[in-house]
C-alpha cells in the first residue's frame, strides 16, 4: 500500500520526527484556538464591552511583541526542545487555571487579564522555539518547503476549526472545557518531543558579540535594505490597525447578527476558510511570480472584506466577507 509521504504533497513525512511534531503542534493549536475563542467570549459576557476585550486581546500579544527578540535569542541559543518541553508544561498550567476560574464562579477580568499576560509572555519564547525547531526535525533540507507549507496549512486549518468546535463546546458545556482541552492539548507537543529520536544540534559560530550589538546590527540592516524595511513596516501598521479586527466580533455576533457562542465561533472560522485558500493559493503560485502584485492584491481584498463585514447585515452574505478578509489576511503574511 502506498504510503502518504509518497506523495509529493506530503513527502516531509518521510521523516519521522517531522511527522510527530507536525500532530503535536496540530493538536496544541487547535486548543490554543478553541482558548482564544473561549476567554474572548467569556470577557464579552461579563463585561458587555468590545474595550475589555481588546484590552485581553491586548494583554495577551503585547507581551509577545515585547520580548519576541528574547525569545528569538533564547531559541538560537539554548536546547529548543527544554525551551518547548517548559513552555508547554506552563502553558498547561494556565489553561488548566483559566478553567478553575470559571468551575469555582470567580471570573473577574482582572484575573483574564493576568493570565492572558502570562500566556503573552509564555509566547514570546515558544513560538520561535517551535518555529526554528522544524529545522532540525526535518532529515532531509531538500523537504523543508514543503514542510513549511504543510505546517502553515494546518496552522490555517486550525484557525478554521479550532473556534466552531469552541463555539459548540461552549454552547453545550461551557468555557472550563474548552480550557481543559486546551490543557490537554499541550501534552500532545510534550509526548511528541519525547518520542524524537535526538537529532545532533547544528554547532552555533560564537560571533563575539553581544546581544544589543546584534540587534543593533539588524536594525542598521533593514534601514539600508529598504525593500525589507517598508514591507516590515507595512506589516506592522495592519498587525497594528487592522488586524485587531476580531476585537468586535463579538459584538457582532450578538448585537449586530442576534446570535450566541455558535455565531461567534462561525465568524472566526469563516474567516479560517480565507485563510486556507489564501494558503492554497500562495503554496500553487509558479515560479518567478510578481510577489509585490499579490501583496498589493491580498491588502486591497482584505480591506475590502472587513468593510464590508461591517455594513453587511445579513449573515450569510457577511460570512462570505469574512472570507475575503481572511484569504487576505493570510496570503500578506505567506508572500
Amino acid at each position: 500500500m502506498k504510503k502518504i509521504s509518497d506523495i509529493p504533497l506530503f513527502r516531509a513525512f518521510r521523516s519521522s520526527n517531522y511527522t510527530l511534531y507536525f500532530v503535536g503542534r496540530s493538536v496544541s493549536q487547535f486548543g490554543t484556538w478553541m482558548q482564544r475563542t473561549a476567554v474572548i467570549w467569556v470577557v464579552f459576557t461579563i463585561t458587555h464591552s468590545a474595550f475589555w476585550i481588546g484590552a485581553t486581546i491586548f494583554a495577551e500579544q503585547f507581551p509577545s511583541f515585547l520580548l519576541s527578540m528574547a525569545g528569538g535569542v533564547a531559541a538560537d541559543r539554548y536546547d529548543k526542545f527544554r525551551v518547548i518541553k517548559i513552555t508547554q508544561v506552563t502553558s498547561m498550567i494556565q489553561a488548566t487555571l483559566l478553567a478553575a476560574l470559571v468551575v469555582s464562579g470567580h471570573m473577574v477580568v482582572w484575573a483574564i487579564l493576568a493570565l492572558s499576560v502570562v500566556l503573552g509572555i509564555i509566547n514570546a519564547f515558544d513560538i520561535p522555539a517551535r518555529q526554528s525547531l522544524i529545522h532540525q526535525v526535518i532529515a532531509d533540507e531538500a523537504d523543508l518547503p514543503n514542510a513549511l507549507s504543510l505546517t502553515t496549512a494546518m496552522a490555517s486549518l486550525a484557525q478554521l476549526l479550532g473556534p466552531a468546535l469552541a463555539g459548540i463546546v461552549l454552547s453545550a458545556f461551557g468555557a472550563s472545557v474548552c480550557f481543559l482541552l486546551n490543557a490537554v492539548s499541550f501534552g500532545a507537543v510534550i509526548v511528541s518531543l519525547v518520542l524524537m529520536k535526538k537529532l545532533p544540534v547544528p554547532a552555533k559560530k560564537a560571533s563575539g558579540k553581544k546581544v544589543t550589538a546584534q540587534f543593533i546590527e539588524g536594525f542598521t540592516y533593514l534601514k539600508n535594505t529598504p525593500r525589507i524595511g517598508l514591507l516590515i513596516i507595512m506589516l506592522a501598521i495592519v498587525s497594528l490597525l487592522v488586524l485587531p479586527y476580531n476585537t468586535v466580533l463579538p459584538v457582532f455576533a450578538r448585537d449586530i447578527f442576534k446570535g450566541n457562542a455558535s455565531t461567534f465561533g462561525y465568524i472566526t472560522s469563516f474567516v479560517g476558510v480565507g485563510a486556507v485558500i489564501g494558503t492554497i493559493f500562495i503554496a500553487t503560485r509558479k515560479p518567478g511570480a510578481n510577489l509585490r502584485i499579490i501583496l498589493l492584491l491580498s491588502t486591497f481584498i482584505m480591506a475590502f472584506g472587513l468593510v464590508c463585514f461591517s455594513q453587511a447585515r445579513n449573515f450569510p452574505l457577511a460570512m462570505l466577507f469574512c472570507v475575503c478578509a481572511g484569504f487576505g489576511t493570510m496570503a500578506q503574511f505567506s508572500v
